[in-house]
């Protein structure tokens, strides 16, 4: 049996705002009976489009603030100004009780820095990272960190190991998802200090299903279902990935544009390919979860579109649902660091 979920909405984040995110709300409280919302935001223009899309009144409901966290607001700032920023009211919700978990597309720092601050981190953790997934082979792989840390110590990789573990095996349903470290080479003694170092505590863990080292060409055939990474690679490897979708369906449409055959046969082709296209679409994987706070909290890509943000909207559902803080704090309970 399902069971309802309450997300807090930031609607004022990301490239556009309102005029996008109402209307993936409305897709959402229509694909999932038991979603209430928390739309965060400014009265005018959110009541307005509110209306324009019918959301259904008993399942919303709208909490007015007066500031907004800008792309290029540094996050250190916004801890000590905009006190009623859509963005930390929304997290505020997950932190009281009232709502199950948060997301926002807005400024990503920003968001892990009021996260981190409102919500805290869960024992045993140092940092968060934050987790997405990617298509490959046919399937997810899903990646972390994705730009939280830059910089990450081997038992910070470790504790990424775990907490990726675990999401994974609760989004995707596998029951031992196999977890690598991603790097220049397979063999053991490749990579950074860290990295060396976090694979001896894979080794010895019985927490997750270590696989060893991975290199990039591998995570795209579906060599892990988890690729551990810093922050910094982690980014690199996402954006190149979504950039090289998009680049590839360019390409598909300008091949189909080139001669006169091709476009005469363009919409059969179109038909047969679109299953692919749409594995690879990076909007249908919009929605990273930041993993290890005491509380639900997914970033949306901030130039996502409606289907993008609905896709988000599901994911944050899933997770909501799913109560995956505290599965991870089970899971790192009792936790005794192995010698590296």
């Amino acid at each position: 049996m399902s069971t309802s979920v309450r997300l807090a909405i930031d609607v004022m984040g990301g490239d556009f705002g309102p005029r996008c995110i109402i209307p993936a709300v409305a897709r959402s409280l229509q694909k999932t009976p038991d979603l209430h919302v928390i739309l965060v935001g400014a009265t005018d223009p959110v009541a307005q489009l509110c209306r324009q899309h019918r959301l259904p009144p008993e399942r919303f409901q709208l909490i007015p603030t007066t500031e907004v966290i800008l792309a290029d607001d540094p996050p250190a700032s916004v801890l000590r100004g905009k006190k009623d920023a859509s963005m930390r009211v929304a997290i505020q919700q997950v932190r009281d009780g009232h709502a199950d978990g948060c997301l926002s597309a807005g400024n990503t720092g920003a968001l892990m820095v009021l996260s981190r601050s409102l919500l805290g981190t869960l024992e045993g953790i140092e940092r968060p990272a934050i987790m997405a997934a990617l298509p490959v082979a046919g399937k997810s792989c899903f990646l972390l960190d994705l730009g939280a840390n830059v910089d990450c110590s081997a038992r910070q990789l470790f504790e990424f190991a775990v907490m990726g573990s675990e999401a994974a095996s609760e989004v995707s349903g596998i029951d031992r998802p196999r977890v690598a470290l991603l790097n220049i080479g397979s063999e053991v003694n490749k990579g950074s200090h860290n990295v060396r170092e976090a694979a001896k505590l894979l080794r010895k863990s019985d927490l997750v299903n270590y696989v060893g080292h991975i290199e990039g060409d591998a995570l795209f055939r579906g060599g892990a279902d988890v690729v551990v990474c810093d922050g910094f690679v982690g980014n690199v490897v996402l954006k190149a990935s979504e950039g090289l979708a998009g680049y590839l369906q360019g390409e598909i449409r300008n091949a189909l544009r080139a001669s006169l055959l091709l476009r005469c046969l363009a919409p059969l082709l179109r038909g047969a390919l679109k299953p692919t296209i749409s594995r690879h679409d990076p909007g249908c994987y919009n929605g990273a979860s930041l993993l290890g706070l005491n509380g639900v909290v997914v970033k949306s890509h901030g130039n996502a579109d409606e289907k993008a943000f609905s896709a988000a909207i599901q994911q944050a559902v899933r997770i909501s649902r799913a109560g995956l803080p505290q599965r991870i704090a089970a899971r790192l309970d009792g936790l005794s660091w192995p010698a590296a």
